[in-house]
Protein backbone atom coordinates (compact mmCIF):
# COMPACT_ATOMS: atom_id res chain seq x y z
CA UNK A 1 0.00 0.00 0.00
CA UNK A 2 1.18 3.14 -0.88
CA UNK A 3 0.98 5.61 2.09
CA UNK A 4 0.83 9.17 3.07
CA UNK A 5 3.91 9.54 4.67
CA UNK A 6 5.52 7.60 2.36
CA UNK A 7 4.25 10.10 -0.90
CA UNK A 8 5.36 12.98 1.28
CA UNK A 9 8.85 11.58 2.30
CA UNK A 10 9.57 10.82 -1.49
CA UNK A 11 8.79 14.02 -2.65
CA UNK A 12 10.33 16.45 0.09
CA UNK A 13 13.30 15.95 2.09
CA UNK A 14 10.78 15.43 5.18
CA UNK A 15 10.81 15.95 8.07
CA UNK A 16 11.82 19.81 8.16
CA UNK A 17 12.36 22.13 11.13
CA UNK A 18 8.95 22.61 10.96
CA UNK A 19 6.92 20.16 10.48
CA UNK A 20 7.28 16.37 11.48
CA UNK A 21 5.08 13.47 12.17
CA UNK A 22 4.39 11.39 15.32
CA UNK A 23 1.89 8.95 16.10
CA UNK A 24 0.57 9.37 12.21
CA UNK A 25 -0.15 12.99 13.14
CA UNK A 26 1.64 16.10 11.97
CA UNK A 27 3.48 18.41 14.54
CA UNK A 28 3.76 22.55 13.34
CA UNK A 29 6.97 23.77 15.29
CA UNK A 30 7.12 20.96 18.07
CA UNK A 31 3.05 21.94 18.55
CA UNK A 32 0.69 18.67 18.36
CA UNK A 33 -1.73 19.54 15.72
CA UNK A 34 -4.79 17.29 17.19
CA UNK A 35 -4.32 18.25 20.85
CA UNK A 36 -5.40 21.69 19.33
CA UNK A 37 -8.17 20.62 17.01
CA UNK A 38 -9.29 18.36 19.55
CA UNK A 39 -9.52 21.03 22.21
CA UNK A 40 -10.87 23.98 19.87
CA UNK A 41 -12.11 21.58 16.91
CA UNK A 42 -12.58 23.44 13.50
CA UNK A 43 -12.15 24.99 11.27
CA UNK A 44 -9.58 27.44 12.82
CA UNK A 45 -6.84 29.79 12.35
CA UNK A 46 -3.47 29.63 14.45
CA UNK A 47 -0.88 31.50 15.42
CA UNK A 48 2.65 30.72 17.17
CA UNK A 49 3.80 33.47 18.78
CA UNK A 50 7.55 32.02 18.95
CA UNK A 51 8.16 31.97 15.22
CA UNK A 52 7.66 35.38 14.71
CA UNK A 53 10.41 36.59 17.29
CA UNK A 54 12.60 33.78 15.59
CA UNK A 55 12.59 35.12 12.26
CA UNK A 56 13.21 38.71 13.18
CA UNK A 57 16.49 37.77 15.51
CA UNK A 58 17.36 35.77 12.21
CA UNK A 59 17.20 38.39 10.05
CA UNK A 60 18.98 40.72 12.10
CA UNK A 61 21.67 38.19 12.58
CA UNK A 62 21.81 37.73 8.89
CA UNK A 63 22.54 41.37 8.58
CA UNK A 64 24.51 41.65 11.25
CA UNK A 65 27.23 38.58 9.88
CA UNK A 66 26.99 40.82 6.35
CA UNK A 67 28.11 44.07 7.74
CA UNK A 68 30.43 42.68 10.01
CA UNK A 69 32.26 40.31 7.08
CA UNK A 70 31.71 43.27 4.81
CA UNK A 71 33.52 46.15 7.31
CA UNK A 72 30.48 48.22 6.54
CA UNK A 73 30.15 51.69 8.59
CA UNK A 74 26.61 51.65 8.86
CA UNK A 75 23.70 50.23 10.99
CA UNK A 76 20.74 47.89 10.40
CA UNK A 77 17.13 48.59 11.78
CA UNK A 78 14.47 46.17 11.48
CA UNK A 79 11.48 47.79 10.99
CA UNK A 80 7.92 45.86 11.06
CA UNK A 81 5.24 46.28 8.49
CA UNK A 82 2.08 46.51 10.74
CA UNK A 83 -0.21 46.23 7.80
CA UNK A 84 0.86 42.38 7.24
CA UNK A 85 -1.20 41.79 10.61
CA UNK A 86 -2.86 44.52 13.10
CA UNK A 87 -3.54 42.31 15.68
CA UNK A 88 -2.00 43.00 19.32
CA UNK A 89 -0.74 39.77 20.00
CA UNK A 90 2.13 40.05 16.63
CA UNK A 91 3.07 43.77 17.65
CA UNK A 92 3.49 42.52 21.39
CA UNK A 93 5.52 39.64 20.08
CA UNK A 94 7.34 41.46 17.34
CA UNK A 95 8.03 44.61 19.98
CA UNK A 96 10.34 41.91 22.07
CA UNK A 97 12.85 42.22 19.71
CA UNK A 98 13.71 45.65 19.84
CA UNK A 99 12.85 46.72 16.50
CA UNK A 100 10.48 49.56 15.18
CA UNK A 101 7.16 50.09 13.14
CA UNK A 102 6.32 51.17 9.59
CA UNK A 103 2.89 52.06 8.86
CA UNK A 104 1.17 52.87 5.66
CA UNK A 105 -2.51 54.49 6.62
CA UNK A 106 -4.17 56.48 9.00
CA UNK A 107 -5.59 54.17 11.53
CA UNK A 108 -2.15 52.92 12.19
CA UNK A 109 -1.18 56.43 13.92
CA UNK A 110 -3.99 55.55 16.91
CA UNK A 111 -2.65 51.93 17.17
CA UNK A 112 1.06 53.18 17.49
CA UNK A 113 -0.63 55.93 20.11
CA UNK A 114 -2.01 52.86 22.03
CA UNK A 115 1.28 51.09 21.86
CA UNK A 116 2.87 54.01 23.23
CA UNK A 117 0.14 54.36 26.10
CA UNK A 118 1.01 51.01 27.19
CA UNK A 119 4.72 51.36 27.26
CA UNK A 120 5.09 48.78 24.42
CA UNK A 121 7.04 51.70 22.12
CA UNK A 122 8.57 55.02 23.51
CA UNK A 123 9.26 58.57 21.72
CA UNK A 124 12.51 57.60 20.04
CA UNK A 125 10.99 54.86 18.52
CA UNK A 126 11.39 54.58 14.76
CA UNK A 127 7.74 55.14 13.02
CA UNK A 128 8.25 55.37 9.12
CA UNK A 129 5.35 56.51 7.75
CA UNK A 130 4.43 54.87 4.28
CA UNK A 131 1.41 55.47 1.61
CA UNK A 132 -0.68 58.06 -0.05
CA UNK A 133 -1.82 60.26 2.80
CA UNK A 134 -5.19 61.74 2.95
CA UNK A 135 -5.49 64.83 5.66
CA UNK A 136 -6.35 63.03 8.68
CA UNK A 137 -3.24 60.33 8.06
CA UNK A 138 -1.24 63.95 7.87
CA UNK A 139 -3.09 65.24 11.15
CA UNK A 140 -1.86 62.18 12.82
CA UNK A 141 1.90 62.24 11.49
CA UNK A 142 1.32 65.89 12.43
CA UNK A 143 0.17 65.33 16.19
CA UNK A 144 3.16 62.57 16.61
CA UNK A 145 5.81 65.03 15.54
CA UNK A 146 4.33 67.81 17.92
CA UNK A 147 4.22 65.67 20.44
CA UNK A 148 7.94 64.75 20.75
CA UNK A 149 7.91 61.46 18.55
CA UNK A 150 11.29 62.17 17.31
CA UNK A 151 11.85 59.54 14.93
CA UNK A 152 8.70 59.52 13.51
CA UNK A 153 9.40 60.24 9.73
CA UNK A 154 7.05 60.89 7.26
CA UNK A 155 7.98 59.22 4.06
CA UNK A 156 7.00 61.67 1.22
CA UNK A 157 4.89 59.89 -1.51
CA UNK A 158 4.16 62.83 -3.59
CA UNK A 159 5.55 66.59 -4.54
CA UNK A 160 2.70 68.30 -2.39
CA UNK A 161 2.57 66.32 0.72
CA UNK A 162 5.84 68.32 2.53
CA UNK A 163 3.43 71.19 2.56
CA UNK A 164 1.13 70.17 4.96
CA UNK A 165 3.72 69.17 7.77
CA UNK A 166 6.14 72.13 6.76
CA UNK A 167 2.05 74.14 7.46
CA UNK A 168 1.49 72.46 11.11
CA UNK A 169 4.77 71.20 12.69
CA UNK A 170 5.90 73.30 15.33
CA UNK A 171 9.25 71.53 15.81
CA UNK A 172 12.06 70.30 13.83
CA UNK A 173 11.54 67.00 12.01
CA UNK A 174 13.02 64.36 9.58
CA UNK A 175 11.49 63.33 6.30
CA UNK A 176 11.75 60.63 3.82
CA UNK A 177 11.62 60.27 0.31
CA UNK A 178 10.01 57.34 -1.25
CA UNK A 179 11.18 56.17 -4.92
CA UNK A 180 8.80 55.71 -7.68
CA UNK A 181 10.37 52.22 -8.75
CA UNK A 182 10.08 50.42 -12.38
CA UNK A 183 7.45 47.48 -12.18
CA UNK A 184 8.95 44.32 -13.50
CA UNK A 185 8.46 44.15 -17.44
CA UNK A 186 5.68 41.53 -16.95
CA UNK A 187 3.35 44.22 -14.75
CA UNK A 188 0.70 45.91 -16.22
CA UNK A 189 2.05 49.59 -15.80
CA UNK A 190 5.53 50.45 -16.46
CA UNK A 191 5.56 52.94 -12.95
CA UNK A 192 5.08 52.66 -9.33
CA UNK A 193 1.70 54.59 -8.65
CA UNK A 194 3.54 55.21 -5.54
CA UNK A 195 6.49 57.40 -4.40
CA UNK A 196 8.32 60.65 -6.36
CA UNK A 197 9.71 60.16 -9.72
CA UNK A 198 13.61 59.58 -10.09
CA UNK A 199 13.88 63.41 -11.97
CA UNK A 200 11.95 64.90 -9.28
CA UNK A 201 13.61 63.63 -6.04
CA UNK A 202 16.46 66.17 -5.71
CA UNK A 203 13.94 69.55 -7.30
CA UNK A 204 11.91 68.34 -4.58
CA UNK A 205 14.99 68.56 -1.99
CA UNK A 206 16.07 71.15 -3.40
CA UNK A 207 13.09 73.69 -3.75
CA UNK A 208 11.24 72.34 -0.10
CA UNK A 209 13.72 71.35 1.92
CA UNK A 210 17.51 72.75 1.39
CA UNK A 211 16.65 75.95 3.16
CA UNK A 212 14.33 75.30 5.22
CA UNK A 213 16.04 75.07 8.96
CA UNK A 214 12.70 73.36 10.23
CA UNK A 215 13.00 70.24 8.21
CA UNK A 216 15.82 67.61 7.20
CA UNK A 217 16.18 64.84 4.70
CA UNK A 218 16.74 61.70 6.78
CA UNK A 219 16.09 59.07 4.58
CA UNK A 220 15.42 57.52 0.72
CA UNK A 221 12.95 55.09 0.42
CA UNK A 222 12.95 52.12 -2.13
CA UNK A 223 10.41 49.09 -2.98
CA UNK A 224 9.42 46.78 -5.42
CA UNK A 225 6.44 44.34 -5.53
CA UNK A 226 8.32 41.22 -6.36
CA UNK A 227 10.26 41.55 -3.15
CA UNK A 228 13.79 41.32 -2.85
CA UNK A 229 14.78 38.04 -4.92
CA UNK A 230 17.99 36.96 -6.44
CA UNK A 231 17.19 38.19 -9.98
CA UNK A 232 18.55 40.50 -12.33
CA UNK A 233 15.26 42.79 -12.06
CA UNK A 234 15.85 43.18 -8.38
CA UNK A 235 20.08 44.29 -8.65
CA UNK A 236 19.08 46.76 -11.59
CA UNK A 237 16.42 48.51 -9.71
CA UNK A 238 18.78 48.03 -6.32
CA UNK A 239 21.75 49.52 -8.33
CA UNK A 240 19.51 52.25 -9.75
CA UNK A 241 18.59 53.28 -6.36
CA UNK A 242 21.72 53.42 -4.62
CA UNK A 243 23.25 55.82 -7.44
CA UNK A 244 20.10 57.75 -6.68
CA UNK A 245 21.42 57.86 -3.04
CA UNK A 246 24.88 58.99 -3.82
CA UNK A 247 24.26 61.43 -5.97
CA UNK A 248 21.01 62.72 -3.18
CA UNK A 249 23.73 62.53 -0.70
CA UNK A 250 25.96 64.81 -2.46
CA UNK A 251 23.33 67.98 -1.99
CA UNK A 252 21.44 66.41 1.08
CA UNK A 253 24.23 66.04 3.62
CA UNK A 254 21.86 65.14 6.35
CA UNK A 255 20.95 61.94 4.73
CA UNK A 256 21.80 58.98 6.28
CA UNK A 257 19.93 56.32 5.64
CA UNK A 258 18.58 53.75 2.71
CA UNK A 259 15.21 51.99 3.46
CA UNK A 260 15.09 48.99 1.03
CA UNK A 261 11.97 48.16 1.81
CA UNK A 262 10.12 44.68 2.91
CA UNK A 263 9.65 41.54 0.21
CA UNK A 264 11.64 38.57 1.79
CA UNK A 265 10.07 35.86 1.30
CA UNK A 266 8.79 33.37 3.35
CA UNK A 267 8.69 29.24 2.72
CA UNK A 268 5.08 28.55 0.49
CA UNK A 269 6.82 25.75 -0.30
CA UNK A 270 8.34 22.80 1.53
CA UNK A 271 11.21 22.93 -1.06
CA UNK A 272 11.81 26.38 -0.41
CA UNK A 273 15.70 27.28 -1.10
CA UNK A 274 15.81 31.18 -0.27
CA UNK A 275 19.56 31.71 1.08
CA UNK A 276 18.95 34.51 3.20
CA UNK A 277 22.27 35.00 4.06
CA UNK A 278 23.17 35.52 0.59
CA UNK A 279 21.11 38.03 -0.07
CA UNK A 280 22.17 39.91 3.24
CA UNK A 281 25.27 39.66 2.07
CA UNK A 282 25.21 40.79 -1.78
CA UNK A 283 22.84 43.69 -0.51
CA UNK A 284 25.55 45.50 1.72
CA UNK A 285 28.59 44.44 -0.74
CA UNK A 286 26.37 46.28 -3.83
CA UNK A 287 25.76 49.77 -1.26
CA UNK A 288 29.31 49.66 -0.14
CA UNK A 289 30.65 48.80 -3.57
CA UNK A 290 28.95 51.70 -5.02
CA UNK A 291 29.48 54.21 -1.97
CA UNK A 292 33.07 53.63 -2.43
CA UNK A 293 32.86 54.25 -6.00
CA UNK A 294 31.04 57.52 -5.67
CA UNK A 295 33.40 58.72 -2.66
CA UNK A 296 29.81 58.40 -0.89
CA UNK A 297 29.55 57.93 3.63
CA UNK A 298 27.33 54.44 4.13
CA UNK A 299 24.00 54.95 4.80
CA UNK A 300 22.28 52.59 7.51
CA UNK A 301 19.90 50.46 6.48
CA UNK A 302 16.57 50.17 7.19
CA UNK A 303 14.32 47.32 6.41
CA UNK A 304 10.17 46.86 6.55
CA UNK A 305 9.52 43.00 6.67
CA UNK A 306 5.98 42.26 7.09
CA UNK A 307 5.20 38.70 5.73
CA UNK A 308 8.68 37.67 6.82
CA UNK A 309 7.47 38.48 10.05
CA UNK A 310 4.74 37.50 10.92
CA UNK A 311 3.72 35.14 7.97
CA UNK A 312 5.12 31.68 8.70
CA UNK A 313 3.82 31.60 12.71
CA UNK A 314 0.29 31.60 11.27
CA UNK A 315 -1.85 28.11 9.88
CA UNK A 316 -5.59 27.22 8.75
CA UNK A 317 -6.68 23.76 10.39
CA UNK A 318 -9.88 22.30 8.27
CA UNK A 319 -11.67 19.11 8.50
CA UNK A 320 -13.06 17.02 5.85
CA UNK A 321 -17.04 17.29 5.81
CA UNK A 322 -17.50 14.91 2.61
CA UNK A 323 -16.30 13.35 -0.16
CA UNK A 324 -18.29 13.85 -3.73
CA UNK A 325 -17.28 12.25 -6.83
CA UNK A 326 -18.68 14.62 -9.81
CA UNK A 327 -17.43 12.62 -12.52
CA UNK A 328 -15.50 9.64 -13.64
CA UNK A 329 -11.96 11.41 -12.30
CA UNK A 330 -12.59 14.51 -10.18
CA UNK A 331 -13.09 13.50 -6.40
CA UNK A 332 -13.96 16.55 -3.95
CA UNK A 333 -12.80 16.74 -0.23
CA UNK A 334 -15.51 19.35 1.12
CA UNK A 335 -14.01 21.45 3.72
CA UNK A 336 -15.44 22.89 6.66
CA UNK A 337 -14.52 26.50 5.67
CA UNK A 338 -14.05 28.72 2.45
CA UNK A 339 -10.71 29.52 0.84
CA UNK A 340 -12.11 32.82 -0.94
CA UNK A 341 -12.97 34.63 2.73
CA UNK A 342 -10.26 32.59 4.90
CA UNK A 343 -7.50 32.35 2.62
CA UNK A 344 -8.42 35.25 -0.55
CA UNK A 345 -4.61 35.58 -1.46
CA UNK A 346 -5.17 31.60 -2.53
CA UNK A 347 -8.31 32.71 -4.96
CA UNK A 348 -7.38 36.44 -6.06
CA UNK A 349 -3.79 35.95 -6.64
CA UNK A 350 -3.31 32.33 -6.95
CA UNK A 351 -1.01 32.11 -3.91
CA UNK A 352 0.15 28.20 -2.61
CA UNK A 353 0.91 27.43 0.37
CA UNK A 354 2.35 24.68 2.17
CA UNK A 355 -0.79 21.98 2.81
CA UNK A 356 -0.17 18.68 4.56
CA UNK A 357 -2.25 16.09 6.16
CA UNK A 358 -2.65 16.41 10.05
CA UNK A 359 -3.34 13.33 10.42
CA UNK A 360 -4.25 9.55 9.19
CA UNK A 361 -0.46 9.49 7.79
CA UNK A 362 -0.28 5.97 7.96
CA UNK A 363 -3.07 5.36 5.12
CA UNK A 364 -3.39 5.16 0.92
CA UNK A 365 -3.38 8.63 -0.23
CA UNK A 366 -5.30 9.25 -3.45
CA UNK A 367 -5.01 12.23 -6.06
CA UNK A 368 -8.32 15.11 -4.77
CA UNK A 369 -9.95 18.25 -5.06
CA UNK A 370 -10.53 20.72 -2.43
CA UNK A 371 -13.98 22.73 -2.68
CA UNK A 372 -15.15 25.43 0.24
CA UNK A 373 -18.28 26.30 1.55
CA UNK A 374 -19.24 29.12 -0.48
CA UNK A 375 -21.77 29.04 -3.65
CA UNK A 376 -18.84 30.56 -5.63
CA UNK A 377 -17.17 28.45 -8.44
CA UNK A 378 -13.57 29.61 -7.51
CA UNK A 379 -13.90 28.80 -3.87
CA UNK A 380 -11.63 25.87 -4.46
CA UNK A 381 -7.86 24.54 -4.17
CA UNK A 382 -6.59 21.74 -6.36
CA UNK A 383 -3.33 22.64 -6.89
CA UNK A 384 0.24 22.93 -4.87
CA UNK A 385 3.23 25.05 -6.10
CA UNK A 386 5.47 22.11 -6.89
CA UNK A 387 3.04 20.06 -8.80
CA UNK A 388 -0.53 20.73 -10.95
CA UNK A 389 -2.05 17.88 -8.06
CA UNK A 390 -3.58 17.37 -4.68
CA UNK A 391 -2.57 14.51 -2.80
CA UNK A 392 -4.25 13.34 0.79
CA UNK A 393 -4.93 10.31 2.91
CA UNK A 394 -7.96 8.21 1.94
CA UNK A 395 -9.02 7.42 5.49
CA UNK A 396 -10.25 3.56 6.40
CA UNK A 397 -13.23 2.88 8.43
CA UNK A 398 -15.13 5.55 8.50
CA UNK A 399 -12.25 7.61 10.29
CA UNK A 400 -12.62 11.71 10.51
CA UNK A 401 -9.66 13.61 8.01
CA UNK A 402 -7.93 16.95 9.06
CA UNK A 403 -5.65 19.05 7.10
CA UNK A 404 -3.82 22.26 7.78
CA UNK A 405 -2.35 25.13 5.42
CA UNK A 406 0.48 26.70 6.94
CA UNK A 407 2.67 29.96 6.57
CA UNK A 408 -0.38 31.64 6.28
CA UNK A 409 -0.02 34.63 9.09
CA UNK A 410 0.19 37.38 6.94
CA UNK A 411 -2.79 39.60 5.23
CA UNK A 412 -5.45 36.71 5.53
CA UNK A 413 -7.37 37.86 8.02
CA UNK A 414 -7.56 41.75 7.09
CA UNK A 415 -7.72 40.73 3.55
CA UNK A 416 -10.64 38.27 4.04
CA UNK A 417 -12.91 40.98 6.41
CA UNK A 418 -12.01 39.69 9.82
CA UNK A 419 -15.17 40.46 12.05
CA UNK A 420 -17.37 41.51 8.76
CA UNK A 421 -19.30 40.14 6.16
CA UNK A 422 -18.00 37.58 3.96
CA UNK A 423 -18.90 36.04 1.17
CA UNK A 424 -22.61 34.05 1.68
CA UNK A 425 -22.25 34.94 5.37
CA UNK A 426 -19.20 32.08 6.14
CA UNK A 427 -18.21 33.31 9.32
CA UNK A 428 -14.65 34.17 10.39
CA UNK A 429 -13.17 30.77 11.68
CA UNK A 430 -12.18 30.75 15.66
CA UNK A 431 -8.70 31.96 16.84
CA UNK A 432 -6.24 30.06 18.70
CA UNK A 433 -3.23 31.70 19.98
CA UNK A 434 0.11 28.64 20.61
CA UNK A 435 3.11 30.22 23.07
CA UNK A 436 5.83 28.68 25.20
CA UNK A 437 6.36 29.41 28.70
CA UNK A 438 9.82 30.04 29.71
CA UNK A 439 10.54 26.23 30.53
CA UNK A 440 9.48 25.90 26.59
CA UNK A 441 6.28 24.10 27.37
CA UNK A 442 3.54 24.85 25.23
CA UNK A 443 0.50 26.87 26.15
CA UNK A 444 -2.38 28.05 24.19
CA UNK A 445 -6.28 29.42 24.84
CA UNK A 446 -8.68 30.93 22.48
CA UNK A 447 -8.27 34.99 21.21
CA UNK A 448 -11.51 34.73 19.54
CA UNK A 449 -14.82 32.28 18.77
CA UNK A 450 -16.28 32.15 15.50
CA UNK A 451 -17.73 34.75 14.49
CA UNK A 452 -21.82 34.83 15.46
CA UNK A 453 -24.65 35.33 13.20
CA UNK A 454 -25.81 37.84 16.00
CA UNK A 455 -22.97 39.83 14.84
CA UNK A 456 -23.07 39.79 10.89
CA UNK A 457 -26.99 40.84 11.04
CA UNK A 458 -26.10 43.58 13.39
CA UNK A 459 -23.31 44.80 10.78
CA UNK A 460 -26.20 44.34 7.74
CA UNK A 461 -28.52 46.54 10.19
CA UNK A 462 -31.13 43.61 11.46
CA UNK A 463 -30.75 44.33 15.23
Amino acid sequence: MNKYIDLIQQTFDFPTKEFAVENNQLTFNGVNLMEIIETYGTPLKLSYLPKISENIQNAKTYFGNAIEKHDYKGQYTYCYCTKSSHFSFVLDEALKNDIHIETSSTFDIPLVRSLYEQGKINKQTYIVCNGFKRELYKQYITELLNDGFVNCVPVLDNLSEIDYYLEHVKVPFQVGIRIAADEEPKFGFYTSRLGVRYNDIIKLYEEKIKDNPNVSLKMLHFFINSGIRDTAYYWSELTRFIQKYVDLKKVAPSLDTMDIGGGWPIKTNVFFDYDYQYMAEQIIKNIKWMCAKNNTVEPNIFTEFGSYTVGESGAVLYSILDEKLQNDKELWYMIDGSFITQLPDSWGLNQKYIMLAVNNWDEEYHNINLGGLTCDSMDYYNSEAHQFNIYLPKPDNGKKQYLGFFHTGAYQESLGGYGGIQHCLIPAPKHVIVDRDTDGSIKHWLFAPEQTSDSMLKTLGYR
